[in-house]
């Protein structure tokens, strides 16, 4: 592995998935919290319409997929903050037209070969240097956002009907959390691609939760435990020739497991 380290692609895919994991714990955090997983999972695959759009005009793939998600969260948002009751219609009708959007408009543009398993199950080796300055820029703003408005975001996320009370604008949390999610998903699914994202923001947000006693707790230790699995799953990786974004999620499944034996057993 040290070795490879010696070649830019390794030092670009190293970079990226300690950005993403550090984004996903922090994310993660706040998707669990606020129980929007499915609302997230939806975002996810609307996402690939923005792909589509992407390859179909010749735009950036990081662009046109970013508006997309983004509008698509703001749609989430709008529909589901007063309608709880019919959210997974919503969330299942988003999802299915935003992949039915991207894969008509991949068949529509001309003598275009697309590989789809690269943006189905990620593609961490094909980052590249712009890239991560829009990796490390989400993360600064996000790093930002939850310093500023750290106790808003707190009391929004365990108690909205408090912080309603108490003067706290619900709804532009619940939506800048939403869009938040969107451009991490983006950024995930070059690493781990947009089926196994999910399991990027949930596993390790799972196993901090029993771990920590503090949403910002939380996010420090499933950022970091996101960068561990990310890590090893890399190493794997290169090690048995086999698809980097499926081995990071094999060894967080699998690290689960383990937790969950260990916990139970002790």
């Amino acid at each position: 592995m040290l070795e490879a380290l010696s070649y830019e692609f390794m030092q670009n895919a190293l970079i990226a998935g300690m950005l993403v994991s550090l984004i996903s714990g922090i994310i993660g955090s706040l998707i669990v919290a606020n129980r929007m997983v499915f609302l997230a999972g939806g975002i996810a695959h609307a996402a690939y319409g923005g792909i589509g759009i992407a390859i179909f005009t010749g735009i950036p793939i990081f662009l046109g997929t970013s508006l997309f998600a983004v509008a698509a969260a703001l749609f989430m948002a709008f529909i589901t903050i007063n309608q709880r009751e019919n959210i997974d219609v919503f969330i299942g009708l988003t999802w299915a037209v935003g992949m039915a959007v991207g894969i008509i408009l991949v068949d529509l543009t001309p003598g275009y070969n697309v590989d789809l398993l690269s943006y189905l199950f990620g593609s961490i080796l094909a980052v590249n240097r712009d890239d991560l300055y829009f990796m490390g820029l989400l993360f600064v703003v996000i790093l930002f956002v939850i310093t500023f408005w750290y106790r808003d975001i707190l009391a929004v996320s365990y108690d909205s009907e408090y912080a309603a009370l108490s003067g706290i604008n619900v709804k532009f949390f619940y939506t800048l959390i939403l869009v938040l999610s969107a451009l991490t998903v983006v950024i995930a699914i070059k690493v781990v691609g947009l089926i196994l994202v999910i399991a990027l923001l949930s596993i390790p947000v799972y196993i901090a939760q029993k771990l920590s006693s503090s949403l910002y707790s939380m996010m420090l230790i499933s950022g970091i435990i996101a960068s561990v699995f990310t890590l090893i799953g890399l190493l794997l990786s290169y090690s048995f020739n086999i698809t980097s974004g499926a081995s990071i999620i094999l060894v967080s499944a699998l690290s689960l497991m383990l937790f969950m034996l260990f916990t139970k057993l002790r």
